[in-house]
């Protein structure tokens, strides 16, 4: 499913919470929604899942205006969880799984072959209180993609979960993309950003500031910081083509941090150092999605 926002806009009294906003998810993509807290992340997923509707602007998918069949082709975890604590967690899924529109055969079939691959089949009885934070969110997750939607909204999926529990998510995140299914993920976790998205879409009060493949944002946003890891006790090289930024020991290496000036070229970096020392390896650093989300917003 490819979904698409021409110029959203929303307004609740005096605060505008979105401006404007346009993005673009394609299709069978993991697509990262971030912003820092209060920039309208929230407001526009709950404008894509018609929960509530944009002053101004339009939501298309798959190039049409989007209707209200087409909410029963989207899945939506949301940041702040609901499960019934005292029903039965096999009673909560079924139910859950029945608003989505699947037939009582169907649904307990699912639900099976969710249960037994988050291998918690042994819960499927017991009270949803009984639960932990993280196997209460696994059910939520199991809610989520039961009805198997071509669009899944994730809201802050991982908050409660160990990292065993975390990448068995990432992973099923990663094996829906690649079933062609289109992922939109809303995280503060920037690690998780550069682990699972193919491009983002950064919001900063009410506005999209940053839009685009995730490769290309940390490059656009690069220092020309390169590492060079040479066989060498010490590197005592000075030029003003860079500057040294660090230099650290491992046994027989020395990993040295250099940033170049803009003018230099890189083959020549490369030469003026080769010709001196034995390099083993060299690269160069691009921002971190972590640093990249810090400078955005602070420009």
């Amino acid at each position: 499913m490819y979904l698409e926002t021409q110029n959203v806009t929303k307004q609740y009294a005096a605060h505008l919470a979105l401006n404007n906003v346009s993005i673009q998810v394609p299709k069978g993509t993991v697509f990262g929604l971030l912003g820092p807290n209060g920039a309208g992340k929230t407001t526009l997923i709950r404008i894509i899942t018609r929960i509530t509707a944009p002053d101004n602007g339009e939501v298309f998918i798959n190039g049409r205006p989007f209707t209200g069949n087409d909410v029963y082709n989207i899945g939506y975890l949301p940041e702040e969880r609901g499960l019934y604590k005292k029903m039965k967690v096999g009673e909560q899924a079924m139910y859950l799984a029945r608003l989505r529109g699947l037939t009582k055969e169907n649904a307990h079939r699912e639900l099976m072959k969710w249960f037994q691959r988050f291998d918690i089949l042994d819960w499927y009885n017991r009270k949803v209180e009984e639960l932990s934070k993280g196997m209460q969110q696994k059910v939520q997750f199991i809610s989520t993609v039961i009805h198997n939607p071509d669009l899944l909204i994730f809201d802050e999926p991982f908050s409660g979960f160990d990292p065993v529990n975390a990448d068995i998510i990432k992973n099923e995140m990663l094996r829906l993309r690649d079933e062609g299914k289109t992922v939109i993920l809303s995280t503060h976790n920037m690690e998780s950003v550069e682990a699972l998205c193919d491009n983002i879409a950064l919001i900063n009060k009410a506005q999209v500031v940053l839009h685009g493949n995730v490769y290309d944002i940390r490059n656009r946003y690069k220092q020309h910081i390169f590492r060079f890891r040479i066989i060498a006790d010490d590197f005592d090289l000075q030029s003003d083509a860079f500057t040294v930024l660090s230099k650290e020991k491992y046994h027989e290496y020395l990993d040295v941090r250099i940033q170049k000036r803009m003018e230099t070229d890189n083959s020549a970096l490369v030469k003026m150092i080769l010709d001196r020392y034995n390099i083993i390896s060299f690269e160069e650093e691009l921002p971190t999605m972590n640093e990249v989300f810090i400078e955005a917003v602070k420009q």
